[in-house]
């Protein structure tokens, strides 16, 4: 059972890229939890997303 997930960011040739199965997982992770529309989850920027995806693994963490 998967508890969270995380969101590494690869440098490569001093340009910061973010992969995108990672965006994908994130944004899945966002909708399966809060039922939120691909759309607006995308809309949020990065550090947001990256707070969502936190704040869930700490709610899950607590279920446990």
């Amino acid at each position: 059972m998967r508890k969270g997930i995380s969101s590494p960011v690869r440098v490569s040739g001093g340009v910061t890229s973010y992969p995108s199965d990672t965006l994908h997982e994130e944004v899945a992770f966002i909708a399966y939890h809060f039922h939120w529309s691909p759309n607006d989850i995308l809309n949020l920027d990065h550090m947001t997303r990256q707070r969502w995806v936190t704040e869930i693994n700490k709610i899950n963490q607590k279920l446990l």
